[in-house]
């Protein structure tokens, strides 16, 4: 099993887009409608979008398996010590294989080196994957974020935080 973790380019458009449209469906799935699924992934996981975000460093990093994108991380600084975690996702035939957690290792160097002192994340109301994940790597609930989509409904997100050594 060859597994590596590598700065995100545009080489891996396709992949990022189909990674993370398929983990965030995962998160919704039976919450938002198909019709909200459909419109968010258009916006935010077209490969023009993911292909500026990636050249904007909004993805920093691809996990390979054999060579294979399976899995992606990305985020920004927010604030002078801040940094935050926009997306982390691994496709489902390769998760609980650690490669998760080295994603989210390499992302958190790259903050900490940028002068984050805190981290963090927000994660779909009862996503029973990234809730556990983010709670065993020392983030700690903060509040909940409610919104109303664009069609209208009810969006529920957690904020958590850790802070960084």
């Amino acid at each position: 099993m060859n597994q590596s973790i590598v700065k995100a380019n545009t080489t891996y458009t396709a992949a990022i887009a189909d990674i993370c449209a398929a983990g965030w469906k995962q998160t919704v799935e039976g919450k938002l409608s198909q019709e909200y699924q459909t419109k968010n992934v258009d916006f935010w996981y077209n490969h023009e979008k993911v292909y500026h975000d990636i050249k904007a460093g909004l993805y920093s990093h691809v996990a390979l398996f054999n060579s294979e994108a399976v899995g992606v991380i990305g985020g920004a600084m927010t604030g002078p010590n801040v940094g935050e975690i926009f997306v982390l996702y691994v496709d489902e035939t390769y998760r609980y294989k650690g490669i998760g957690k080295r994603l989210l290792e390499v992302f958190t160097k790259q903050q900490i080196d940028s002068g984050a002192t805190e981290q963090w994340v927000s994660v779909q109301d009862e996503n029973q994957r990234g809730i556990p994940f983010y709670e065993a790597r020392g983030f700690l609930y903060q509040k909940e974020k409610n919104s109303i989509t664009d069609t209208g409904e009810k969006q529920v997100s957690l904020r958590y935080s850790r802070q960084l050594d």
